[in-house]
């Protein structure tokens, strides 16, 4: 029986975490908490357990707890923008903020340099080849007060028009161009991005291509083609050091034949280079004698023609 195969599972993103990070509830528990053990305290030393001195400690802890209930912290890397009966009052932070409570409204905005995930995306390509793409967004927020009051979610704004803007430039591209061209792209849709969205008052650092998925059997062809480019190209590096080599050795048996001594030498270069192995038997054979013998073939060759052209003559 043959085995089932699984499904492979979802690929997994890392998400920021959102939201304000709470350092202010800490100094409020500590300022209502320090006071009102005091009166507490002194009111059953000095005044006994009194209903009347219990009332009064109680309303001191209500009023007291609604007093510190409206400190708040922002972080060294937090502004904090103050709404006033659902009116802009300022930007506030870091450090040590108050507001009136049950009046005041207070968002805290990061204003760090923030990683934004770009979902994976189905695009089809210029030469209509699908393919996946999925990214990561780098932004800062530059202005609080923008950011806050004229869009929604700045975050979930940011996120849809990047996705929009990617599908909109790898459509416009061949395959070819979105494997080679990544860095330009890259910029494109930064830019595109930059332009709209810096009225929200945030700034794009830049946009980052994560992965591209593209089908199995063009992965195949793709690769197929990669193999067969670079047999070509060694083939043609082959054949063009043959060429090379044939050259020279032309040009250095043309060198050894003017002079004497050079095959010579280049005996006893091939010779110091076969190594001192036993297993190697060299015999060795003058050059010289080599010379004699072809000399006196040709002068041989050159007295047998010689009678032959003699008696033609004398018959004509």
């Amino acid at each position: 029986m043959s085995s089932m195969q699984m499904p492979s599972p979802p690929k997994s993103y890392a998400e920021p975490q959102h939201g304000h990070v709470s350092l202010g509830q800490p100094l409020r528990v500590i300022l209502w908490l320090i006071p009102t053990a005091i009166v507490v305290l002194g009111a059953c030393l000095f005044f006994g357990l009194k209903p009347t001195t219990a009332l009064v400690a109680g309303g001191f802890a209500i009023v007291w707890w609604i007093i510190v209930s409206g400190v708040r912290v922002a972080a060294q890397w937090e502004k904090g923008v103050v709404l006033r009966i659902g009116r802009f009052l300022g930007v506030r932070g870091p450090g040590i903020i108050y507001i009136v409570p049950f009046i005041d409204y207070v968002r805290f905005v990061d204003m760090r340099v923030l990683a934004l995930n770009i979902p994976s995306q189905k695009v089809i390509t210029k030469d209509n080849v699908p393919a996946q793409i999925d990214g990561v967004l780098f932004f800062l927020v530059s202005n609080a007060e923008t950011a806050v009051i004229k869009i929604q979610d700045y975050r979930f704004a940011i996120a849809q028009y990047a996705q929009a803007s990617l599908r909109d430039v790898v459509g416009g591209l061949t395959l070819d161009e979105l494997l080679s061209e990544r860095q330009q792209i890259q910029q494109q849709i930064g830019k595109i991005v930059e332009e709209r969205i810096r009225e929200w008052g945030v700034h794009v650092d830049s946009i980052r291509m994560l992965d591209i998925e593209m089908p199995e059997d063009l992965k195949r062809m793709m690769s197929r083609q990669a193999s067969a480019e670079r047999e070509k190209r060694a083939t043609i590096t082959k054949a063009e050091g043959d060429k090379l080599a044939a050259v020279n050795l032309a040009a250095a048996a043309e060198i050894m034949a003017r002079s004497m001594g050079a095959m010579q030498l280049r005996t006893l270069q091939t010779i110091d280079g076969l190594g001192p192995s036993p297993s190697n038997t060299v015999i060795l054979f003058p050059a010289e004698l080599m010379e004699a013998v072809k000399m006196f073939a040709q002068t041989y060759a050159a007295k047998r023609q010689e009678p032959a052209g003699g008696a033609t003559g004398a018959t004509i």
